[in-house]
C-alpha cells in the first residue's frame, strides 16, 4: 500500500450533482490564458518593423553612396546643386550624373545615360573648412534632422518591448500559467490539481492492510453519496480527516481512494504549495482553494503533508515563517467558514502530528484522526496480493512466507520488495518470479545490492565467517532470539562485509526483558566469536557495539528495567511516529547525576551480555569452527543447512 503519485491530468466536467452549475476556469485551460493584447501588440510592433525597413530600402534605391574624397571633388568642380549636412552624414544633389562605380560593359562613356541617379550620400568626417567650402561654391545647404521613427524605434520601442518581454516573461514562469496576463493574475490562485472520479483510478480494494482507517473513511463515503441519509438524522459529517502514520503505509493512496469510492472531484495538492516568497501569497491561495471547492461540491480537498504549514505558531525572526504563519491563520478561518454539512470534506497527511498547532487538531476544524501504522502479518499478505496484480508468479512463490519474513515493512517496502522480484526475474530470463527472486529481493530491500566486486583476501574472509557464525549460534542457543534464517559473507550495501538475517516466527507488540537481554547477546555474539578464535578483535563490529548499547540504554531510561534509576522514565522519543524498533534514538530528560548512573548500568549489561555471549561460543567450539569452514565454502548457508550442520556437530 504505497503512496501514490498525485494525478496531473487535466480537469472534467462535475459529476451529475453538479451539473447545473456552472463550470470556472481552471488553470489548465488553454483558452482563457490568452489576452488579445498581446497579438495586437506583436502585429503593431511587426508593422511598424516593416513600414521603416520598406521606407529605408526605397530611399537606399534612388541615392547612391560615395566617398568623402569623391564628394569634396564635386563640391570643388562646382557640380554640387544642393546639399544637407547632418550630424552624422551629408546628402546632396548634383547637377550632373554621378559616375558608375565599374566601367559600362559596352564601353560607353559614364554620365550618358538619362536615369543615372545624381542624389548622392556620404559619411561626414570631422572638416572645419566644409561649410567654407561650401559657401564659397554658392551651393544651397540646410541642416538635417535625424528621422523620426528610427529615434523612436531605437529610443523608445525596442526598450519598451524589451522591458515588456522580461516582465511577462518572468511572471509568467513565476506564476505556471500559459500566459502572461494569467501568470500576472496567478500569484494568489491554488495550485490544486483537480481530478475527476474517472481519473483516480483507486478505489478501496485497491487498498490493503488498513481496514480500521478503511472503515473511519467509509463513512465520508456514504455521506457524500447519499447526504439525505444522514442530514434526516441531523448528523454532522467531519469537516476534516487527518491521516496519520510513518512514511510509506499509503495516506495519500487511501485519500485517492476515498474520492474514488465516493465518485466526486478531487483536488490535490502539498502543503508546500502555498508558501511562497511574497509575503501573503499562501492566504490568498488558501481562499482560492476554498472558493474552488465550494464551486465544486461535493468534493474532496487532500493536502499532503499538511505540517509544511501546519506547523505550531510560535515566535520566529525569520520572513518566510510568518508568511507560513499567515497561511495557517486563513487555514483555520477557512476551516470554520463553512458549514459541516457543504459537502466539501479536507483530506490531510502528515507523519509529524506532533508538531502541528493544536488549534488545527480541535474538533470543528480536523474532527478525526486517523492512523495508519505498519501492518501486520495478515496485512502484508494483502499488500502484496494486491501489488502481484499483473505479476506472473511461480507456484513455489509464497507470499504468505515474504508476509511472514517481512516485519515492520511499509507498503511501500513491499510493493518495492516485488518490483525488485520481477526485475530480478527478468534479468535472469525467467518467465515467472519464483521463491529465490522473492527471497533475495526482500535481502536487498533489508540489506543492500550484493557488492561481488568487492574483493577480500583469505585472512579477513575468515574473519567475517567467524564473525557471522558467532551471531548466528548466539542466537541458536538464546532460548529468547529470533531463529536465523541466513548467513552470507557476500558484501552488501554500503559497508556490509557479511550479515546474519534472523525472521521472528510472527508480529512481536511487546518485547519481554529475556528477549531484550538476548539481542544483546546475539548482537555481541559477532566480536566474541572473533576473540574466541583469533584472540583479538576488528572494526567489523561498530553497528553491533552501536545496536546493542542503543538497546541497553532504553532498557534502563525508558522501559524501567534497570536497577539505577528503577521505573523512572529519563528519556522521551523525538517524534511520537518514530520508528517503534527498541534501537530508537531518544531525547535525555534527566540529570547528569541521573545520566551517569545511567551510562554505568549500560556498560554493565553490556559487560554481562559479552560474557554470556562468549561462554556460549566457548562451550560450543566445535560448531564455531565447523559452520564457519562450511560457510568459508558456500559463502552462504540457509536454515535448513544450518540446522543440519549444528546437528551433526552436536551429534
Amino acid at each position: 500500500m504505497a503512496d501514490s503519485t498525485r494525478d496531473a491530468t487535466p480537469p472534467e466536467p462535475p459529476p451529475p450533482s453538479t451539473k447545473d452549475r456552472a463550470r470556472p476556469p481552471q488553470r489548465g485551460d488553454a483558452n482563457d490564458a490568452r489576452s488579445p493584447w498581446a497579438g495586437m501588440l506583436v502585429y503593431a510592433a511587426a508593422a511598424v518593423f516593416l513600414f521603416w525597413l520598406w521606407q529605408q530600402g526605397i530611399g537606399s534605391l534612388a541615392v547612391r553612396e560615395i566617398s568623402y574624397r569623391e564628394f569634396k571633388q564635386h563640391l570643388a568642380a562646382g557640380e554640387v546643386a544642393a546639399l544637407r549636412i547632418g550630424p552624422e552624414e551629408i546628402e546632396g544633389q548634383l547637377r550632373v550624373p554621378l559616375a558608375p562605380a565599374t566601367p559600362s560593359p559596352d564601353g560607353a562613356a559614364p554620365g550618358t545615360e538619362p536615369d543615372e541617379p545624381r542624389r548622392f550620400r556620404t559619411t561626414r568626417v570631422d572638416d572645419p573648412a566644409l561649410l567654407a567650402e561650401v559657401e564659397r561654391a554658392g551651393v544651397d545647404y540646410s541642416g538635417m534632422r535625424p528621422s523620426l521613427l528610427p529615434q523612436l524605434l531605437l529610443a523608445w520601442l525596442l526598450p519598451l518591448g524589451l522591458l515588456a518581454f522580461l516582465w511577462f516573461g518572468l511572471f509568467r514562469r513565476l506564476g505556471g500559467g500559459t500566459g502572461a496576463s494569467q501568470a500576472v493574475l496567478s500569484f494568489g490562485r491554488s495550485k490544486a490539481k483537480l481530478v475527476a472520479d474517472r481519473d483516480v483510478g483507486v478505489t478501496f480494494g485497491d487498498v490493503a492492510g488498513c481496514d480500521e482507517a478503511k472503515q473511519e473513511l467509509a463513512e465520508i463515503v456514504q455521506f457524500l453519496r447519499e447526504p439525505e441519509r444522514f442530514t434526516a438524522l441531523g448528523a454532522k459529517i467531519p469537516k476534516g480527516v487527518l491521516l496519520v502514520g510513518p512514511p510509506g503505509t499509503g495516506k495519500t493512496l487511501l485519500a485517492r481512494a476515498v474520492a474514488g469510492e465516493a465518485r466526486v472531484p478531487f483536488f490535490s495538492l502539498s502543503g508546500s504549495d502555498f508558501v511562497e516568497m511574497f509575503v501573503g501569497v499562501g492566504a490568498a491561495r488558501v481562499r482560492d482553494l476554498f472558493d474552488q471547492a465550494q464551486r465544486h461540491a461535493p468534493c474532496i480537498v487532500f493536502v499532503d503533508e499538511l505540517d509544511a504549514i501546519g506547523r505550531a505558531r510560535g515566535v520566529h525572526l525569520s520572513n518566510i515563517n510568518d508568511e507560513r504563519e499567515h497561511t495557517l491563520n486563513q487555514l483555520l478561518v477557512e476551516m470554520d467558514g463553512f458549514e459541516p454539512n457543504s459537502g466539501v470534506v479536507i483530506l490531510a497527511a502528515t507523519n509529524r502530528p506532533d508538531v502541528l498547532d493544536p488549534a488545527l487538531l480541535r474538533p470543528g476544524r480536523f474532527d478525526r484522526q486517523v492512523v495508519l501504522d505498519a501492518p501486520d502479518v495478515v496485512g502484508r499478505e494483502a499488500i502484496l496480493r494486491v501489488h502481484a496484480r499483473g505479476k506472473s508468479l511461480a507456484p513455489d512463490a509464497d507470499l504468505g512466507a515474504v508476509a511472514r519474513a517481512t516485519p515492520g515493512f511499509s507498503g511501500a517496502d513491499l510493493a518495492n520488495a516485488l518490483n525488485e522480484a520481477a526485475l530480478l526475474a527478468a534479468r535472469r530470463g525467467a518467465s515467472r518470479i519464483g521463491r529465490s527472486e522473492l527471497e533475495e529481493a526482500v535481502e536487498k530491500v533489508v540489506a543492500g545490492p550484493e557488492r561481488k566486486s568487492r574483493r577480500l583476501d583469505d585472512t579477513e574472509k575468515r574473519r567475517i565467517a567467524v564473525h557471522e557464525v558467532g551471531h548466528a549460534l548466539v542466537a541458536t542457543h538464546s532460548p529468547h532470539a529470533d531463529p536465523v534464517h541466513k548467513i552470507s559473507i557476500v558484501p552488501r550495501g554500503r559497508a556490509a562485509l557479511g550479515y546474519t538475517l534472523q525472521l521472528p516466527t510472527g508480529d512481536r507488540h511487546l518485547l519481554s526483558e529475556a528477549a531484550l537481554r538476548d539481542r544483546i547477546r546475539c548482537a555481541l555474539g559477532g566480536r566474541a566469536a572473533e576473540e574466541v578464535v583469533f584472540g583479538d578483535v576488528s572494526t567489523g563490529a561498530e553497528n553491533d557495539l552501536e545496536h546493542a548499547t542503543a538497546l541497553a540504554r532504553r532498557m534502563v531510561c525508558q522501559f524501567g528495567m534497570g536497577k539505577s534509576v528503577g521505573l523512572m522514565h529519563v528519556a522521551r522519543d523525538v517524534s511520537p511516529l518514530a520508528p517503534r524498533a527498541e534501537t530508537a534514538v531518544a531525547q535525555r530528560d534527566c540529570s547528569e547525576a541521573t545520566a551517569h548512573a545511567v551510562d554505568e548500568e549500560v556498560r554493565a549489561l553490556l559487560d554481562e551480555a559479552y560474557a554470556g555471549a562468549k561462554d556460549v561460543l566457548l562451550r560450543h567450539r566445535a560448531q564455531l569452527d565447523r559452520v564457519a569452514a562450511a560457510l568459508l565454502e558456500r559463502e552462504s548457508l540457509g536454515d535448513e543447512l544450518l540446522r543440519t550442520l549444528l546437528r551433526d556437530t552436536s551429534g
